[in-house]
């Protein structure tokens, strides 16, 4: 009786794994492909300069919300307008939104690189992590 079953559940399984295959080998895929482009990233980041600063305000950027764009009606003139939400902060344009959310960015980056000299000298005092 337990084969039978071992045999049913690993029919059931297979029969999930052939439905969903093409949802799996998309994600495998694209898994792939972000590894390649990560690593072709690092391969270009060890020739340039300002490769630490791009990957700092990347970091920052995935710290902080993306913008959110709504419909809602303007109270004076009873018409649909599209505005954009930052924080729950609402702005007339996309641009305004962009503007404020680099500020943000910008915040976070500049508060690592404020932080950096304080860690750094932390490391070199550990003689363990040397």
């Amino acid at each position: 009786m337990s084969r039978l079953f071992a045999v049913a559940a690993a029919l059931l399984l297979a029969i999930v794994v052939v439905r969903l295959w093409p949802r799996i080998f998309a994600a495998l895929k694209r898994f792939d492909a972000e590894n390649v482009a990560r690593i072709r990233q690092e391969q270009t980041d060890r020739n340039d300069q300002l490769a630490h600063f791009r990957h700092t305000l990347g970091r920052s950027a995935e710290q902080v919300e993306e913008i959110f764009e709504i419909t809602e009606l303007d109270p004076r003139t009873a018409t649909s307008v599209t505005r954009y939400v930052f924080e729950g902060e609402r702005f007339a344009t996309r641009w305004e939104a962009e503007k404020a959310r680099a500020q943000k960015v910008g915040d976070i980056a500049r508060g690592f690189y404020r932080e950096l000299p304080a860690a750094l000298r932390a490391r070199k005092n550990d003689e363990r992590l040397n």
